[in-house]
């Protein structure tokens, strides 16, 4: 009896002693956590898509919290209502950010980039970039297995089986970036949606020297700079046969669009152009407009 006894007691000192030790250690190294964070945290969307830069929500609102500015900051899932949210619980400022959307920069459908061979291994674009070029002659383009249809959450990119690209849902799409992560080739690219949701862009990214990427495929970038030469806002580069629009630079004047031989710069969302009048038409508009009638005397009335 004496001896469950005393292993009673021993057992409930040893339990008071690492009580105590316990307790002393969570008041030491006792962390302390900004009530803020959760209250940010709250208002987030919680996709933990990473497309803000940080490792999900939480980090995301940690950030905020600790840098004490919303600057270079944006959660683009929620967007500008929820840093405006973000800001009263801050109390700063949530500067209007331009908002973003994913674009396809490759127009190699099945019509103007023809098969030269036929991949049977793994669906993913991830794997079959890494094996070889591709089921065509250009190298660069879509691969159209869809790991960016798989990347996204928000159901916002899908394949097209009469083109084999992917396509981008502008109502639903986040410009989280995952898409364009995914994408080995890096095709997609995350620019400003533009006024109206119009967006003038450089539908290629072939580096080919100009001869090899038409032969394979009839809409590809053949690096001419006819482009560069009519903006008028120095917004296209010329660099290693391939031209880029900037979006900070572009105007949207459609100049480079008429000047591409290849039709690789597209102009999304805008009104179709009014057809052109020719010339010797135009002259004969102008001819008839600017023309008199001849004026005819009254006959003279005799008394």
């Amino acid at each position: 009896m004496n001896v469950i006894l005393i292993a009673v007691i021993s057992l409930g000192a040893i339990a008071l002693v690492s009580a105590a030790i316990l307790y002393v250690a969570s008041k030491k190294f006792a962390v302390y956590e900004d009530p803020r964070i959760a209250q940010v945290g709250a208002v987030l969307p919680q996709a933990n898509c990473g497309g803000c830069g940080y490792p999900g929500c939480s980090g995301f609102a940690d950030a905020c919290v600790k840098a004490g500015s919303l600057e270079g900051k944006f959660c683009p899932v929620g967007g500008q209502p929820v840093m405006t949210k973000v800001a009263e619980i801050l109390g700063l400022d949530a500067a209007a950010t331009e908002p973003m959307v994913a674009v396809v920069r490759c127009n190699g459908t099945c019509a103007n980039r023809p098969r030269t061979n036929s991949y049977d291994g793994a669906k993913s674009c991830a794997i079959a970039a890494s094996l070889y070029g591709g089921e065509t002659g250009c190298s660069f383009g879509c691969l159209g297995c869809g790991d960016c249809v798989s990347a996204c959450q928000f159901d916002a990119i899908h394949m097209n089986p009469e083109t084999g690209l992917p396509e981008v849902d502008e109502a639903k799409c986040t410009a989280c970036g995952a898409c364009a992560k995914a994408c080995p080739k890096n095709i997609i690219e995350i620019r400003p949606q533009g006024k109206k949701s119009r967006r003038v862009y450089v539908q290629c990214v072939n580096k080919d020297k100009g001869g090899v990427a038409r032969k394979a495929c009839a809409a590809a970038c053949i690096g001419c700079g006819k482009c560069v030469k009519v903006c008028p806002f120095e917004a296209i580069t010329l660099e290693n046969n391939l031209a880029y629009i900037d979006p900070n630079k572009c105007k949207s004047c459609r100049k480079c669009e008429e000047a591409c031989p290849q039709n690789a710069i597209v102009a999304l969302n805008f009104p179709p152009r009014k057809p052109k009048v020719e010339a010797t038409e135009a002259a004969t508009i102008v001819g008839a407009q600017t023309a008199t009638p001849a004026k005819t005397e009254a006959p003279e009335v005799k008394a």
